[in-house]
C-alpha cells in the first residue's frame, strides 16, 4: 500500500521521464524548411565569443532553416544567450566583448565590413526575457514604434497595427483599448506586445531569450501558440530552460554545455531525436535530469 505522498512522487517521476518529452515532440508536425521565398535562412560558422579575456563560446556551427523553430537548451552559463546576441550584433556593444566567425543571413555575413547594423536588426529581431514595452506609449504606439525609430513608412498603419497584433495573438484582447498604456497590460500580454512590436518591421528571423520564464502557464501557452504560428513566415530561435517547452514548440534542438571551458554546442538534431535517442551521453544526462 502506498501513501498519498508516495503516490504523488510516483506521478511526478512519471511525468518528467524523457520518453514523455519525446512523445510531446513527436506529436508536433515536424518541419524541415519553410517557403523558399523567405530566403535561405540563417547560418553561423565558427562563432567564438569573449568577454575580456574570458572565452565564453567556442566554434559554434549551426544552420537554421527558414520557417523552422530551433530551441537552444543547456545549463545556465553555457553561452546560449551570448550566442543569440552574436547573431544580431548585440554582443559587440558590451564593453570588452569580442567575437570571431561568421553569421550568414541569406548567404551574406552580417559582420562584413560596411554592413549597416541598424538594417541587420530590422531583419533579425529580438524578444527578451523580461517584457519591455515603452511605458509612456500606448499599445498602438508601442507596436509601431519600430517604424518610427527605423524611419520606415507604412502604407496603412491601422492595417499593419491590426496584422501585427493578430499575429502576436493579442488583437482580440486589446482592440478596444489601443490607446491605453502598454504598461497597463499583464505580463503575458506585454510579452506578446513586444512580439508584435518586433513584427512591425517585417523581420526574417526572431530571436527569443527565455521569453516565458517569468510568465504563468496560461500566458506561456499563448506565447507558444504564437511562436508556432509565426514560424510559418520566419525563422525562430528560442533559448529555453524548459524541456517541455522545447519539446512543444521546436523543430530542432541544440544542446549547449560549458564543461570547465568555453560554451560549446554538444549536438543538434530534430527535437524528437534529442529527447528520444541523443547521440552524446552528456545530452542524455541533461534531458533526463541527471545534471543541470
Amino acid at each position: 500500500m502506498t501513501t498519498s505522498h508516495e503516490s504523488e512522487k510516483v506521478n511526478m517521476d512519471t511525468a518528467i521521464k524523457p520518453s514523455s518529452l519525446a512523445q510531446v515532440a513527436n506529436s508536433q508536425t515536424a518541419r524541415v524548411a519553410g517557403n523558399t521565398a523567405q530566403g535561405t535562412g540563417l547560418e553561423t560558422r565558427g562563432i567564438h565569443a569573449w568577454f575580456g579575456k574570458h572565452h565564453a563560446l567556442a566554434d559554434i556551427n549551426l544552420n537554421f532553416a527558414a520557417g523552422t523553430v530551433t530551441a537552444l537548451i543547456g545549463p545556465s552559463g553555457c553561452g546560449k544567450s551570448t550566442f543569440i546576441r552574436t547573431i544580431n550584433r548585440m554582443h559587440e556593444f558590451i564593453p570588452g566583448a569580442a567575437m570571431a566567425g561568421e553569421v550568414l543571413l541569406d548567404g551574406k555575413d552580417v559582420y562584413a565590413p560596411g554592413t549597416d547594423v541598424t538594417k541587420i536588426r530590422l531583419k533579425i529581431g529580438m524578444v527578451f526575457q523580461k517584457p519591455n514595452p515603452f511605458p509612456s506609449m500606448s499599445i498602438g504606439e508601442n507596436v509601431l514604434s519600430g517604424l518610427k525609430l527605423a524611419q520606415l513608412k507604412a502604407d496603412n498603419k491601422d492595417d499593419l497595427l491590426q496584422d501585427c497584433l493578430e499575429r502576436a495573438g493579442l488583437w482580440n484582447e486589446v482592440k478596444d483599448r489601443l490607446g491605453a498604456y502598454g504598461g497597463s497590460l499583464s505580463g503575458g500580454q506585454q510579452q506578446r506586445l513586444c512580439i508584435a512590436r518586433s513584427l512591425a518591421v517585417r523581420p526574417q528571423v526572431l530571436l527569443m531569450d527565455e521569453p516565458c520564464s517569468a510568465l504563468d502557464p496560461g500566458s506561456t501557452l499563448r506565447i507558444e501558440d504564437t511562436i508556432r504560428h509565426l514560424s510559418e513566415t520566419m525563422t525562430i530561435v528560442i533559448v529555453t530552460h524548459n524541456m517541455q517547452q522545447a519539446a512543444r514548440v521546436s523543430d530542432y534542438t541544440a544542446f549547449f554545455l560549458s564543461d570547465g571551458g568555453p560554451g560549446q554546442m554538444i549536438e543538434v538534431a530534430p527535437t524528437s531525436e534529442i529527447f528520444s535517442r541523443p547521440k552524446d551521453e552528456r545530452t542524455e544526462n541533461y534531458v533526463t535530469g541527471r545534471f543541470g
